[in-house]
């Protein structure tokens, strides 16, 4: 089985950042919601939409149930869903500067085709989306909304540089879907806050963040004013992590958060009457002992319940660790991608599917990949440790042909079908190979996400007493919906 490559993997970073290695899924281990059970027995044939070599999220034949029989020898998943855990929010990928560079490059016909597959609810509806406050490693430049000298007082603020095509694109993005929900996360303060005056590496200093909470706020209502209203934000893009200078970041330590948080962003918004929602941590599965402490810090579960996690190190299991000790608090996938060098990039879905199973299986409510588009070199970028960086997909600097990775195939099986306020249900299988994740929408319909990543076969799917033979191709990624169950 293949590796999923990630961004730190080309990033020629020397930090020892380890991939997402997809296994079989968990049984799930947050509590269950306390929801009354909605399904007894199907009243429609099963749907299936199929990524494989040879498709993509195709219809195949429709599906028919039978009554379930003992000893058929197959292989099964039991969909359970009487047994309720995480609310959804969505899924979607990262406005970053570069991905709105390229995205700009595109005739307007073009680009509003695009846009309409993928934000429009009747296709992709991709809905949960991350943007950049200033620049990332991602971006035809280094910026931020206050370059130069030290100015605590934010004189010189100004979003002028998103005027240009950041902003023109995630307008056009809501057009196409009114309820895109948009966080947005630093990669680093403007410089002259920072340790070593720099956006590139360096640490906060706790001198300017009164500033910097203002810094938000300015950010926040400047966008609104521009008709793109942001409902959550991250402190620090990699709290963790200075990049070795190498690209716009921050380290954030573990007090210099939650002070931020509880002294100054928190009240700030609170006496402005700002609803943004904060997010913390915005980082990898291994500092999920960091993101206990931060909870337990007094006062910083009056403004945030939430935590953002990557993918680059540790295990989706690890947040349960965290969810256990507070089960009310919400946790959202917010970056991790493909690298564009590598040779499946363009048909790894089998891989991501599982790896997306395993994040839901997990608690999160949401995923967002890194990088809607790039060109074919992984560019524009800033960041000196790499030519380039992956995204969802490539367009061609010349031609402005696009080229849609395998991530961006397996991410579709899941957005294009579970709807926000759906709720992720218990499924067990028998079948160590398959990866598999059950939801209820709101309207009561049900969607199952299947990953085989090995040779072809044919799995029984179980609903109460009902069962339906479902061929699964080899490295392939199949949803089921089916309409509301039947009451009884």
């Amino acid at each position: 089985m293949a590796k999923i490559p990630t961004r730190r993997d080309f990033l020629g970073i020397p930090r020892g950042r380890a991939a997402i290695v997809p296994v079989s899924s968990p049984a799930p281990a947050m509590p269950p919601a306390s929801r009354a059970a909605s399904t007894h027995a199907p009243s429609g044939n099963l749907t299936a939409w199929v990524t494989d070599e040879r498709r993509k999220i195709s219809p195949a034949p429709p599906i028919e149930w039978t009554k379930a029989r003992a000893g058929t020898g197959r292989e099964s998943i039991v969909l359970s869903p009487e047994k309720k855990y995480q609310e959804i929010l969505g899924f979607g990928a990262a406005f970053t500067d570069t991905s709105c560079y390229m995205f700009n490059q595109l005739s307007a016909s073009a680009r509003a085709d695009l846009f309409h597959t993928l934000f429009d609810p009747s296709e992709m509806g991709l809905n949960v989306c991350r943007t950049c406050i200033g620049s990332a490693d991602s971006a035809a430049t280094v910026y931020s909304y206050d370059d130069g000298g030290v100015d605590p007082d934010l004189k010189r603020f100004s979003i002028e540089h998103d005027r240009e095509y950041i902003l023109p694109m995630l307008r056009e993005a809501r057009g196409a879907n009114p309820d895109l929900f948009l966080f947005s996360s630093p990669w680093s303060p403007p410089g002259w806050m920072k340790s070593n005056g720099s956006m590139l590496g360096g640490c906060m200093r706790h001198t300017y963040m009164p500033s910097y909470a203002s810094y938000f706020l300015k950010f926040l209502l400047s966008y609104e004013a521009e008709g793109v209203p942001v409902q959550a934000v991250t402190v620090q893009n990699e709290v963790d992590a200075d990049q070795d200078g190498s690209m716009p970041a921050c380290a954030w330590p573990q007090d210099y958060e939650a002070d931020f948080v509880t002294m100054h962003l928190g009240p700030l918004f609170e006496r402005s009457g700002v609803q943004t929602k904060i997010w913390i941590i915005d980082h990898n599965y291994n500092l999920w002992g960091r993101a206990m402490g931060e909870l337990e810090t007094p006062d910083v579960r009056k403004y945030t319940n939430a935590i953002a996690w990557h993918g680059y190190v540790g295990e989706p299991e690890w947040i349960n660790r965290v969810q256990d000790a507070y089960p009310d608090v919400e946790m959202y996938w917010t970056e991790g991608g493909p690298d564009y060098k590598a040779p499946h990039y363009l048909n790894e879905w089998a891989n991501w599917g599982r790896t997306f199973t395993r994040i839901l299986r997990n608690c999160c409510r949401s995923i967002t990949a890194w990088n809607f588009a790039a060109d074919e070199h992984g560019r524009p970028y800033v960041g000196s440790g790499a030519s380039g960086v992956g995204g969802a997909m490539m367009i061609d600097s010349r031609t402005k042909e696009i080229s849609y990775s395998g991530m961006f195939w397996a991410l579709g099986h899941f957005s294009r079908f579970v709807r926000r306020g759906a709720y992720r249900f218990d499924s067990r299988s028998s079948a160590e190979a398959l990866s598999h994740c059950g939801f209820e929408n709101p309207d009561g319909s049900l969607v199952a996400v299947i990953t085989n990543a090995g040779a072809e076969r044919t799995c029984e799917v179980q609903l109460g007493d009902h069962a339906a033979a479902v061929a699964l191709p080899g490295n392939s990624v199949t949803t089921l919906t089916c309409p509301r169950p039947a009451h009884g």
